[in-house]
This record gives C-alpha cells, sequence and structure tokens, in this order.
C-alpha cells in the first residue's frame, strides 16, 4: 500500500513567468515579496531555497528532496486553471472574465431567476471592502452583493442574518446554471457574512464554491477508475465538482487542512490532495506581506508532522497554483512560476531545473501508483 500526498500552497508563486507582462504582473514574485519575513527551516531543508531563479534566498549544500520550478502551460492565473494543469488538464483558452462587471443581460437573468429586482456592486472588487462598502445598504435593501476579480469568478455576498446562508447557496446554484456556455466562469463563490457587536462585518468560513466539471478527464479520474482512493481536503473538490474523487474531507482554513491531511489514515492506495487556502485567500488578496510570511511559517511547523507520514513507500509533492504578490498594488493573482519539491524517504535529491508545464506533476503521480495518463488541452469553457 503506497500514499501520495499532494499539498498546493495556494498562490505561493515564485515569480520568473516569461509571459507575467501580458498578465499584467511583470516583477511579480510572492515568495520574494514574503522572504523578508520567512522563517521555514523545514522547507528550506526539502531544498525550496535552492530552486532555479530563488538567488534571494539561502539554499542549503545537502537538500533532502528533489526540487525545481514548474512554468504553466495554460492560458490563465486562476485557481481552477491551476489546478486542472496539476492534475493535468491544460487549458488552451481560459474562462472569461469580467473586469468592468457583468452586462446587463446577465444581471437581468440572475435577478429573474433570484426574484429580486436589482443587485449591488457589479464591479471588480476586493471581498472584504465591498462589504465594509455595501454591508449596510445589503441589510436594508436585501439587494445581494455580486462582484469579480481579476479571475473568473463571479462572487454572491449575502448576510448569513438577514438574506439567510441557504438562500445564498440557492442563488449561487442558480447562477452556476446561467452561467453556462461563452459565459461559463470557472467558479460562483457564495460569500457569506456576518457582524460583529460594534457592526463591524466580517465573512464566515461557510464559504461554499461552485465550479465546473472539468471538460476532459484528468489523472484524478484515472486513479479513481484503477482503483486508487483520491482523497479531496479542503476545496480540491469543489474545483473538480468532485469528478475523480472518492472521498472528500471538508475543511476551511489552513488549520483544518492540515488536520484533515494528519487524521487521514489510508486503507489502500491513495492520492491526498490538500489545499492550504489561507495564503491566498487572508492574505495574499489583501496585501499582507507579514501575514502571509507567518502562515507559511506556520505550515513549516506542521510540515514535520506530515513528512512523518510519509513511509517508505510514499510520496510528498509540495507546489503552488499561481501566485498572489502581496506587496504590489494589485489584489488579484498574479502569473508566476510555481515551485516543484518532490519529497520520497531514502532517494537521492536532484535539481529538476525549469520543467515547462504543471502537469508534470499528474506525470509522476500517474508513474508512481504506475497506471496509465497522458496530459490533456481542452477550452475551460466550451461555447455549449
Amino acid at each position: 500500500m503506497k500514499t501520495c500526498y499532494l499539498i498546493v500552497l495556494d498562490s505561493l508563486g515564485i515569480g520568473g513567468a516569461k509571459d507575467a507582462a501580458a498578465f499584467g504582473d511583470e516583477g511579480s514574485n510572492t515568495y520574494k515579496a514574503i522572504y523578508p519575513y520567512v522563517n521555514a527551516p523545514c522547507l528550506r531543508a526539502l531544498g525550496f531555497n535552492n530552486i532555479d531563479g530563488l538567488d534571494f534566498a539561502d539554499p542549503v549544500k545537502e537538500p533532502e528532496a528533489s526540487y525545481g520550478r514548474l512554468v504553466e502551460k495554460s492560458k490563465g492565473k486562476d485557481t481552477t486553471t491551476g489546478h486542472y494543469e496539476i492534475a493535468g488538464l491544460i487549458v488552451s483558452s481560459p474562462h472569461p472574465v469580467y473586469p468592468d462587471g457583468f452586462p446587463a443581460e446577465i444581471i437581468d437573468k440572475l435577478c429573474k431567476a433570484w426574484g429580486v429586482d436589482g443587485v449591488l456592486g457589479n464591479k471588480a472588487a476586493s471581498g472584504t471592502e465591498i462589504i465594509k462598502e455595501l454591508g449596510k445598504e445589503h441589510e436594508i435593501t436585501g439587494l445581494p452583493i455580486v462582484y469579480t476579480s481579476a479571475d473568473s469568478v463571479l462572487q454572491i455576498a449575502a448576510s448569513i442574518d438577514t438574506f439567510g446562508l441557504e438562500r445564498l447557496y440557492e442563488c449561487c446554484e442558480k447562477a452556476r446554471k446561467i452561467m453556462s456556455g461563452k459565459d461559463s466562469v470557472g467558479r460562483i463563490i457564495a460569500r457569506p457574512f456576518t457582524k460583529d457587536k460594534d457592526g463591524n462585518y466580517y465573512r464566515t468560513p461557510d464559504r461554499r464554491d461552485y465550479a465546473l466539471e472539468p471538460p476532459a478527464k484528468t489523472v484524478l479520474n484515472v486513479l479513481a477508475e484503477k482503483g486508487v482512493e483520491v482523497v479531496s481536503v479542503g476545496k480540491i473538490s469543489d474545483i473538480f465538482c468532485g469528478c475523480g474523487i472518492t472521498k472528500a474531507i471538508p475543511a476551511h482554513g489552513n488549520k483544518e487542512v492540515g488536520e484533515g491531511v494528519l487524521n487521514y489514515k489510508p486503507e489502500k492506495d491513495a492520492l491526498v490532495f490538500a489545499n492550504f487556502v489561507d495564503f491566498d485567500m487572508v492574505y495574499g488578496h489583501r496585501n499582507d506581506v507579514k501575514g502571509y510570511a507567518d502562515c507559511l511559517n506556520a505550515f513549516d511547523k506542521i510540515l514535520p508532522d506530515i513528512l512523518n507520514r510519509v513511509g517508505d513507500d510514499d510520496m510528498l509533492i509540495i507546489t503552488a497554483d499561481h501566485g498572489c504578490d502581496p506587496s504590489t498594488p494589485s489584489t488579484d493573482h498574479s502569473r508566476e512560476n510555481v515551485p516543484l519539491i518532490i519529497y520520497r524517504k531514502g532517494r537521492k535529491a536532484e535539481n529538476l531545473g525549469t520543467i515547462n508545464g504543471f502537469y508534470y506533476i499528474a506525470d509522476r503521480i500517474a508513474e508512481f501508483f504506475n497506471v496509465p495518463f497522458e496530459e490533456k488541452e481542452a477550452d475551460a469553457a466550451p461555447n455549449i
């Protein structure tokens, strides 16, 4: 019996993307931005700072794991695109984005489906800022807050006290049906919020993502078909719309994700696929450089426990899905290369260099479980 632990440090890019300028991200480097505050001896020992291009970081002489950097081949910098490619599906044309808000015909369809006279917002915005701006008006009018970002998302924010959590989820389900074909955004996201005793609005941990089914099979499907347990920890199951997932462990925030990884006890060959979301959601999108670094330091403290779970026949992979440089004026994702750490007990470490394609991970996982798999290329949002 063997287990592969695949850990995504959500948005921990390492800069260096040759096409960053095309995405408005020239010079973005998430790891470099936080590095002055990083204290992650376990990651360093594995060889994280030895990765090509990290000339600002302090390497070790004898890394304990193989290390490299991955260049994204897909045309995007969002969560869905990054995870799809990690799982072996290259996105040849990205999901649509709406930097100026959603057109009137879409808003009209949403309002009709939701039974409301209009929406608030309808613009690209920070999720924490828009509820500060529109939270009171939302409570007075009962109109949902609709917003987006540089990513392909339609986010719906509503008060759990006045609008209701289940009603918010129902609105998201209806929005998912409307946002299809050419309007197939990568995710519809429920953003519930409430307020404290002083009247300050804050988001609750009841976020829910409504993704699209991947347009083609990924390595997750292939593994599941071959009898390998495919375990999602955190939002992985939402990202893949459950496709190829045989067991989903719900988790909100890095602490719960870490507990989910450590508490899972495999009973047969298993891929444990976990997303540590706080880097992106709590710190990257809020331009909190120090908080982001502290988040990485906290992960590094539980990493020894994860390593202790890796047996002689197991494998640990650590990577990221995109960047989110907290030091730039933008609060959106950034087009960056991502790190790759592959740890196998007793195996010689090697510099894997620069690898073209996040899908290298899917290939290594398929090889590890001895299942046939070839990466595929497909449109993210086919016009159906």
